[in-house]
């Protein structure tokens, strides 16, 4: 392999067009000849004519690598990933890839690779149903900040919220930063544009007193427990119907190991995203009650249920041991928090009442 490598381009480099004659003024070609004579680890950058740049350097092989933009940073950047993958000996990118065909690729051999099904899932969606129609067409090294930030207002301007905009540009910055990495563009184009102004979400936790009035209301629900353990836990709803028995310590301990998850219409148990996920949490003396009263519950169920009860070993099912849908779930705790006068929470909030219960002076409902 012929030893000669290629440095960093010069961006010192420029020519002057002859506006008279509409070809490279003198300078222009002094200019040229001077980078011609320059070392093999040196590379140049000039403006043609016609107003497009050219970055231009000698490969690996002895022949003229070029590199044409519409600006010279541009030109530039495209030039240092083409010899970036020389150097890793890589295939230079392709000049006419489109975005369309990198984010195809990056969804199969990146992301399918490395992120839970549900979340390729997700991300897949955004990319075929927003990303793609938009943007596929453009090849991917000519790629502007103007285009993506059209991208993203007109979404607004459809009526899709700011959060889910944001959503969308965040997957686009995840794919190019990839694209970065491996040398197909100069820079994440994503990262220039402004993000959409965020709705905060106000969270306001039941106090400790509606805390009691919910549990209260839900005494005696097959869902009972659910509530209670969403309360004095803290934990999320793919958690809790994801909870096995084998995962309740007699001692009062509660072991976090997986969670539910559907993915294409099946449910299946997964390990949490990370390791904080795993953990152990001390239960209260309420929430072990509401247990013992659902292990009984379960236990009638199934044997009303018989040759239909089917075996998943989790804490909550359906009435034949099928795990629980969690819109389900919402839709009850919602029926729940009408019937007792409550104002509306989200299931998640339930999460920031268990802290509200904690900061009462330590009292715990039901104890």
């Amino acid at each position: 392999m012929n030893k000669r490598a290629l440095g960093p381009i010069d961006s010192n480099s420029d020519s002057s067009i002859d506006s008279n004659y509409g070809r490279p003024s003198a300078n222009a070609c002094d200019h040229r000849r001077t980078a011609a004579r320059r070392g093999n680890r040196e590379g140049s950058v000039y403006r043609r004519a016609a107003g497009r740049w050219v970055a231009q350097a000698t490969s690996p092989s002895g022949g003229k690598l070029y590199r044409y933009a519409r600006t010279r940073e541009d030109a530039s950047a495209k030039l240092t990933a083409a010899l970036a993958a020389f150097s890793e000996n890589r295939t230079p990118p392709p000049e006419r890839q489109t975005v369309a065909d990198f984010l195809e690729g990056w969804l199969e051999n990146t992301v399918r690779t490395s992120v839970r099904a549900s979340t390729y899932e997700s991300y897949a969606g955004v990319v075929r149903h927003h990303l793609i129609p938009a943007l596929g067409r453009i090849r991917l090294s000519r790629l502007t900040p103007d285009e993506v930030q059209g991208l993203l207002n007109r979404k607004l301007e459809a009526g899709l919220s700011p959060r889910r905009v944001d959503y969308l540009r965040g997957i686009l910055h995840r794919a190019l930063n990839q694209a970065l990495r491996w040398g197909l563009v100069g820079r994440n184009v994503a990262g220039l544009v402004r993000s959409p102004k965020q709705v905060r979400y106000e969270i306001h936790p039941l106090d400790p007193d509606e805390v009691k009035v919910l549990l209260a209301e839900v005494s005696g629900d097959r869902l009972e427990a659910l509530f209670a353990l969403a309360i004095a836990t803290g934990m999320r709803s793919g958690e809790l119907l994801g909870l096995r028995w084998e995962d309740v310590d007699p001692a009062g301990i509660l072991h976090v190991r997986r969670a539910l998850e559907r993915y294409q219409g099946a449910y299946r148990l997964v390990e949490p995203k990370s390791s904080r996920g795993v953990r152990s949490i001390s239960l209260p003396p309420f929430a072990l009650r509401a247990l013992e009263r659902q292990r009984a519950l379960q236990a009638a169920e199934r044997e009303r249920a018989g040759s239909v009860w089917t075996e998943w070993g989790l804490v909550f099912t359906t009435q034949i041991g099928l795990p629980l849908d969690g819109s389900m779930v919402t839709h009850a705790l919602h029926r729940h928090l009408r019937s007792a006068g409550i104002r509306h929470q989200r299931f998640h909030d339930l999460r920031h009442a268990c802290a509200s219960l904690l900061l009462a002076e330590g009292s715990t409902p039901g104890s």
